[in-house]
């Protein structure tokens, strides 16, 4: 989860000056709908301490480690197909080379995206995001969409992600759509209000309830290094979810839980399970879960 642009904060609407975070009228956000639960830890990138991230053999890695959902990156290739990838590029998680946008599915889909990772991996493939829902959908794990793009796509990304879980509608499992990219977040509000949105900040900015308001999301995340009690409060009560990332510190994790984080991103979810256990019924009591 790396931020791919400074997020523009909307423009100031007229009338009375409302406290941060506040809502007007109380009303929900435009096109906000009823949240899935979230739960305590999700996996990051599959469960990328242990797995190839972005695959398939990360979404199966996840479930045996006791997910319950799992977050994934998606990006267009070329011809305008989404596939898993964290990075713009394809040399880092392939043995391949050069932009994911400058490349067809047909040669995304020839390269090697487990041997990198680990020999045993070998032949594991960069995944479609069809691909990716079914299996989530198969082994009973929710999925955190993360739209990445390079700059001039955040459109066609959205309106691709949002014809993609349509078409699987009945079949995809319970989904929430992410991103830094605001103007990718907003296509989807307006492609496809029903889809439940988050939005994703490196660090929280003043403002964030009108950005929260205007897209319309139900959850907001933040690099867990950036996040002040404070600030969890003010989000917690203007009824939104709160996750952070990328967690992989137990203790860490408690310290977060106990402000009032609502969920972690991990690449290790399996070390974080005894803490968010020890964390349901508080949570519960905040109204996390419901």
């Amino acid at each position: 989860m790396v931020p791919h642009q400074k997020i523009p904060l909307p423009e100031e609407r007229p009338g009375r000056a409302r406290p941060e975070g506040e809502r007007p009228g109380g009303a929900r956000p435009e096109g906000r709908t009823a949240p899935p639960q979230l739960p305590p830890v999700i996996g990051h990138r599959g469960a990328a301490a242990s797995a190839p991230e972005n695959t398939l053999a990360g979404l199966r890695r996840a479930k045996a480690l006791g997910c319950r959902w799992v977050e994934f990156d998606v990006r267009l290739t070329g011809d305008g197909a989404l596939v898993l990838c964290h990075d713009s590029r394809l040399d880092r998680t392939t043995n391949g080379s050069g932009l994911v946008s400058a490349t067809s599915l047909a040669a995304v889909r020839e390269l090697d995206a487990g041997t990198w990772f680990d020999p045993g991996f070998a032949g594991e493939r960069v995944p479609t995001l069809d691909e990716a829902l079914l299996l989530a959908s198969e082994l009973d794990l929710g999925a955190n969409i993360e739209i990445k793009s390079d700059r001039g796509r955040e459109y066609a990304t959205a309106a691709a992600v949002a014809t993609t879980v349509q078409r699987l509608r009945g079949r995809a499992p319970a989904v929430l759509v992410s991103s830094f990219l605001l103007a990718a977040l907003a296509a989807l509000r307006d492609l496809a209000p029903q889809i439940p949105r988050g939005a994703l900040f490196r660090s929280i900015p003043r403002g964030w309830g009108e950005v929260a308001h205007g897209i319309g999301c139900m959850m907001i995340g933040s690099d867990h290094r950036r996040l002040r009690p404070r600030r969890i409060a003010a989000i917690r009560a203007a009824g939104y979810r709160l996750s952070a990332y990328t967690v992989n510190d137990p203790a860490r994790a408690r310290l977060l839980f106990d402000w009032g984080v609502t969920s972690v991103f991990s690449d290790a979810p399996d070390i974080l399970c005894a803490v968010s256990a020890g964390h349901i019924r508080t949570l519960a009591r905040q109204g996390a879960m419901r």
